[in-house]
This record gives structure tokens, C-alpha cells and sequence, in this order.
């Protein structure tokens, strides 16, 4: 098992309460909560990344890409497909 660092934080006693009984439900103790909230967030929040900064050379080099055609016949065959919700 790989080595673990602690990871200390202060809560107001409302906070350690619910925390606890949302743990509680789940079975698990309340760090595992916490950590397992914690990355499924920092994962979200990474996921989501929609700026990015580019110098004009790779901008260009960027947009190029973005407005050739995509050539991937299984992508080609589910664009002619009816949408389930039609």
C-alpha cells in the first residue's frame, strides 16, 4: 500500500456533525467522506477546464485542426442514426 500524508482541516462543530452522519449512512468513516467528496470535486473542477491560452501560432495551428473534417467512420455512422428522443 502506498504511503499516505495527512490532510488536516478545521470545521465548525455543524459542519463535523453532518459530515458524520452522511458517513454514517454510507458506512464508511468520516475522512473517507470527506476525501472521497474532496477528489470527486477537484476531479469535476479539472474536467471542466474551458480556458486555455495559446500564443497566435499555436492558435492557428489549433483552429486548423478544429475545422478540418474528422474522418472516424464509426463518429460518421452515428451522426445518420435517428435520435432516440425523435
Amino acid at each position: 500500500m502506498a504511503k499516505t500524508i495527512p490532510i488536516n482541516m478545521r470545521a465548525e462543530p455543524e459542519q463535523q456533525s453532518i459530515l458524520t452522519k452522511a458517513a454514517n449512512l454510507l458506512h464508511i468513516d468520516r475522512s473517507t467522506f470527506i476525501l472521497n467528496a474532496a477528489c470527486r470535486e477537484a476531479e469535476d473542477v479539472l474536467i471542466d477546464q474551458r480556458t486555455f491560452f495559446l500564443n497566435e501560432t499555436n492558435f492557428n495551428k489549433f483552429t486548423k485542426l478544429l475545422e478540418q473534417p474528422v474522418e472516424c467512420e464509426s463518429l460518421s455512422r452515428l451522426m445518420k442514426e435517428k435520435a432516440p428522443w425523435d
